[in-house]
C-alpha cells in the first residue's frame, strides 16, 4: 500500500480536476459502476494518511473553479512501498510496478494495511457524496495517460494493467485509478491529529502511543497514531534514530522517543517534497545489505502475535536493542 507521501502526491494530481464535470467513464470496477460517475462534478478532494477522498455532486457548485489548470507531470523517479519489493518507474514519475504479472483485481489483506471489500454502487442521495479510495500494494493514480507494462509476465504476455476506474472530464483530461478499492460514504473520515503530514498532527498522542510496553516497530505502523506510515518510513526512521525495531517503547527514554517522532515526520515531509520536485528519495537501510557505516544489515519479519508480519531491516551496531538482544536474535540477510 502506498505510504502517506505517495497518497499526498495523488491528492496533488487529483486536485487539478476540482470544479470539472465527468463526461465519460471506464474501468474494471465491479464494486462501483463506473457509469455512476457520469455527469457528476468533482467538488472537493481530501487526503488522510493512506486514504484519498473525492467529493462528487450532480450540481455545478464549484464552476468558478472550473478553469483550474491540469497538474503537469512531475519529472524524475519515484519509489513506492509494495510488499517490501522495489518498484519499477514510469515515464513521468507515475508508478509502474511490474503489474504485468499481477491481476488488476489484486486481493489485499483487510485491516489497516489492507483493503476491505466495500460496496455501494452509487451515491445514495445528497448524504453520500464522498468516494473513499484505498490503494492496494501497487495502487496508483495516473493523469492523462495509462500505465504501461515494462516487461512480460511469467507467461510471456505483455498485457498492460487494467485501470479500476477512469474518469474523463470536460477539460479534455482524465484520471486513471489502479489497484484500489472504492466506496461511497456520507463524509470524508479525516482525523488530522494522527496524520504524520498534517499540520494538526498530535505529537503528544504519538509519543504516548510509542511509550507502550511493546516493540516500537509495531506502534509505528498503527494508523490510529501514525496515519500514513508504512514499512519504508518505519525502517528509515528507526535507523536514523538509532533504535532497534524490537526495543520496547516503555524502556526508551523520552529523548529517544522524541527523536524517533522527529525522524518519522522529517523523513515523510522530505519524501513528499522530493516527489513534488521529481527527486527520488534516498533510503539508508530499507532493502539494503549494508548500512551507511558499512555494517552488515539484518532482515527479519516482525509483527504482533497473530498480526501482520512486515519485513524489517536494521543494523545491530547502529541500532542496539533495549533491553539487550539475545545472541540468537535475527537472521543475516
Amino acid at each position: 500500500m502506498p505510504e502517506g507521501p505517495s497518497v499526498r502526491k495523488y491528492h496533488h494530481l487529483v486536485s487539478g480536476f476540482v470544479g470539472q464535470q465527468v463526461i465519460k467513464t471506464g474501468g474494471s470496477s465491479k464494486m462501483l459502476s463506473p457509469a455512476s460517475f457520469q455527469s457528476l462534478w468533482l467538488q472537493d478532494t481530501q487526503v488522510h494518511g493512506k486514504k484519498l477522498f473525492l467529493r462528487f455532486d450532480p450540481d455545478e457548485e464549484t464552476r468558478s473553479h472550473g478553469n483550474n489548470a491540469l497538474p503537469e507531470p512531475l519529472e524524475g523517479e519515484r519509489m513506492e512501498e509494495a510488499g517490501d519489493q522495489k518498484q519499477a518507474v514510469g515515464s513521468d514519475s507515475q508508478k509502474i510496478s511490474d503489474p504485468s504479472s499481477r491481476s488488476p483485481e489484486l486481493a489485499v489483506p483487510s485491516g489497516d494495511d489492507g483493503l476491505d471489500c466495500l460496496g455501494g454502487d452509487s451515491p445514495a442521495g445528497d448524504a453520500e457524496r464522498w468516494l473513499e479510495v484505498r490503494f492496494g500494494l501497487f495502487g496508483s493514480v495516473w493523469v492523462n495517460e495509462f500505465s504501461r507494462t515494462k516487461k512480460a509476465n511469467k507467461k510471456g504476455d505483455w498485457r498492460d494493467p487494467i485501470p479500476r476506474l477512469v474518469l474523463y472530464f470536460d477539460s479534455g483530461g482524465f484520471l486513471a485509478f489502479y489497484n484500489c478499492q472504492m466506496s461511497w460514504s456520507s463524509s470524508s473520515v479525516v482525523k488530522p491529529n494522527s496524520d504524520i503530514l498534517s499540520e494538526k498532527f498530535h505529537r503528544g498522542q504519538a509519543l504516548e502511543a510509542l511509550g507502550q510496553e511493546q516493540p516500537v516497530c509495531y506502534t509505528l505502523l498503527d494508523q490510529r497514531y501514525f496515519s500514513g506510515v508504512g514499512n519504508i518510513i518505519k525502517n528509515e526512521a528507526l535507523y536514523r534514530a538509532g533504535i532497534h525495531p524490537l526495543s520496547l517503547g516503555s524502556l526508551l527514554s523520552p529523548l529517544q522517543l522524541d527523536v524517533l517522532v522527529d525522524h518519522v515526520v522529517e523523513f515523510s515531509a522530505d519524501w513528499l517534497q522530493g516527489k513534488l520536485q521529481g527527486r527520488q528519495q534516498h533510503q539508508q537501510i530499507y532493502q539494503k545489505e549494508q548500512c551507511p557505516a558499512g555494517h552488515r544489515v539484518m532482515k527479519e519479519a516482525f509483527g504482533p502475535p497473530g498480526g501482520f508480519q512486515r519485513l524489517t531491516w536494521w543494523c545491530p551496531q547502529c541500532q542496539p536493542k533495549v533491553p539487550p538482544d539475545k545472541p540468537e536474535q535475527g537472521q543475516l540477510s
